[in-house]
């Protein structure tokens, strides 16, 4: 009986050490926080951030400020894979994918049509999920790997790692995830708009200046090929024809030369497609809500609806006319009319995306439907 009960132990803990050997154990791991992938001569160059949750894990802030956050890690190949393995080359412990979160690519990956075949090596891996957020840069991607939050804050925190707190604040261009970047693909007109991020020395500390990664704009990718960056002030108009946009800001000049800026809370769009003989053309409704932040002189409400609308109007022209010379559905009209009616859809769309023109907007209406002040009134405060 003694025997049978000892056999019957040293079976149970075998099973259950068994069970541990291929366990992690979580101080011999190193977390990988984001990406960056270039191409030159050739080949893939791996830039990899690992950071240090010992720092971060119980704090928005580091335990300790003055330690390291994140480190950057490089290696080249042929392929990713390549890449990839000649990184593993030099790392001290096993690399965990589980907390992968961006991953930012060169100007040079998108030209070279190499923005597919990186996606499509992070999908096919196991340990990394699709809410992976996605860049592109004309700046060196070590760079933008190497920008850390200001005041310190945990990198898992930052605006690449975590865009939608700061989307929220302002909506210039909406942040993309691989599940929304393959939608997006699969949809007509089977385009997608990557945030294009550049590296700026804009902020200072006691330490000395801060590098931060500023939105610029986006890069415009098919399953095929890249179409080019929309950025600066070309690329406002994404903003007011988003049912997505949180908040943004529309400023204007007044006859004395005055500026005066408005904040837009809420923005409501409708496109209707107008189907006619030969063509289709699209109706779109813009709706607006928006704040008096400041004015620096007396002026009517009428004066003010009148400016933002001015204001709307241009920027989402001058972006359809810029996508339009990139030929990119910038705004999504084909998709429009293809949820609308796919039997007129067919008829008319030539590789999935309808052929735009400079007419195709037939009609475009901005809408101030309210307008309100923080302070209820819009009056200068102190009148000279």
């Amino acid at each position: 009986m003694t025997t049978r009960i000892l056999v019957l132990l040293l079976a149970i803990l075998s099973a259950v050490l068994s069970g541990c050997m291929d366990s992690n154990e979580p101080e011999r791991m190193l977390y990988i926080n984001g990406v960056g992938v270039d191409y030159r001569d050739g080949k893939y160059e791996l830039y990899a951030q690992f950071i240090s949750f010992a720092n971060t894990a119980k704090s928005d802030q580091p335990v300790d400020p003055g330690a390291t956050q994140a480190e950057v890690g490089h290696a080249k190949g042929k392929t990713l894979d390549e890449a990839l393995f000649e990184l593993y080359h030099s790392v001290d412990q096993k690399v965990y994918w589980g907390h992968f979160n961006y991953i930012v690519a060169s100007e040079e990956v998108m030209v070279n049509g190499k923005f597919s075949p990186v996606i499509d090596n992070f999908i096919r891996y196991h340990e990394t999920r699709y809410q992976v957020w996605l860049y592109t840069t004309k700046d060196p991607v070590q760079d933008v790997l190497l920008v850390r939050p200001v005041l310190n804050k945990s990198m898992t925190l930052s605006k690449l790692g975590d865009p939608r707190n700061s989307y929220e604040q302002e909506s210039f261009v909406q942040p993309l995830n691989i599940r929304q970047l393959l939608i997006g693909l699969d949809e007509p007109s089977h385009e997608a708009m990557i945030p294009l991020i550049s590296v700026e020395e804009n902020w200072q500390s006691d330490k000395g200046p801060i590098k931060a990664p500023v939105l610029s704009g986006v890069g415009v990718i098919t399953p095929t090929s890249f179409k080019g960056f929309i950025s600066g002030d070309k690329a406002r108009g994404i903003q007011w024809m988003s049912n997505n946009t949180k908040r943004g800001l529309v400023a204007f000049d007044l006859d004395s030369g005055n500026r005066s800026t408005v904040t837009i809370d809420k923005v409501k769009v409708k496109i209707k497609p107008v189907i006619g003989k030969t063509e289709v053309k699209f109706d779109i409704d813009v709706e607006l809500w928006a704040t008096i932040s400041s004015v620096e002189q007396d002026v009517s409400t009428d004066r003010i609806r009148k400016e933002i609308i001015k204001v709307v109007e241009r920027e989402i022209k001058e972006t359809y006319e810029e996508a339009l010379e990139k030929n990119v559905d910038i705004y999504h009209l084909s998709e429009k009319l293809y949820r609308k009616n796919v039997k007129e859809w067919k008829k008319y769309h030539k590789d999935g995306k309808l052929e735009l023109t400079e007419d195709s907007i037939r009609n475009l209406k901005v809408r101030v439907t309210k307008l309100a002040s923080d302070r209820k009134s819009y009056k200068e405060t102190v009148e000279e």
